[in-house]
């Protein structure tokens, strides 16, 4: 009960600290640095016009197995519209210590994952990557852990975002994918 009032107060805080312009503003993909694990900048217009869902990621995380439901999911409906935009980071109990290589193949090798990543990244605090501080000043959104998801719609706008506890096959978290893609 007192978890739920204080996240209820921080949610409110938060809504009555971001200006209304802030929370309507959309990501702008050819402005932001889209580093590719692979080497070289991903596109903007991979992501532009897309409903894209941005999850940071780690290897050696109690939330690694859902690499497997991202996926699902990749696999379920890039041919739709989603991208799936996965970004490494060793900001939370440093559990993504390897490198750009190390990272592609653990994600490959042990979870055939073939989504777009983004080499390893901060996402928070001021050094974090370009759109986790969007997220932070916009809705204020900022990563608590490992596995934590942001929505962005096909008009560039938040849709949401979901803590490191929710499964990627998560009813809520899935029907907002359908809706945004629906809407495109």
């Amino acid at each position: 009960m007192m978890r739920t009032a204080t996240l209820a107060l921080i949610a409110l805080v938060t809504a009555m600290t971001i200006p209304a312009a802030a929370a309507d503003r959309p990501i702008d993909w050819s402005a932001t640095p889209l580093p590719s694990i692979d080497g070289g900048p991903l596109p903007p217009e991979m992501l532009a016009g897309h409903v894209v869902l941005v999850v940071n990621t780690a290897s050696f995380c109690g939330y690694t197995e859902q690499y497997s439901g991202l996926e699902a999911l990749w696999q379920e409906y890039r041919d739709e519209g989603l991208v799936l935009l996965g970004v490494p980071s060793n900001d939370f109990g440093q559990q993504e210590p390897g490198t750009a290589e190390e990272i592609k193949s653990f994600c490959e090798v042990t979870f055939g994952i073939d989504f777009p990543m983004l080499e390893k990244q901060a996402v928070v605090g001021d050094g974090a990557h370009e759109i986790y501080r969007w997220a932070r000043d916009t809705a204020g959104d900022v990563p608590r852990w490992n596995f934590s998801k942001l929505l962005i719609g096909a008009d560039g706008k938040r849709l949401g975002f979901w803590a490191s506890g929710t499964r990627p096959d998560d009813p809520a978290l899935v029907a907002a994918i359908e809706q945004a893609l629906s809407a495109q």
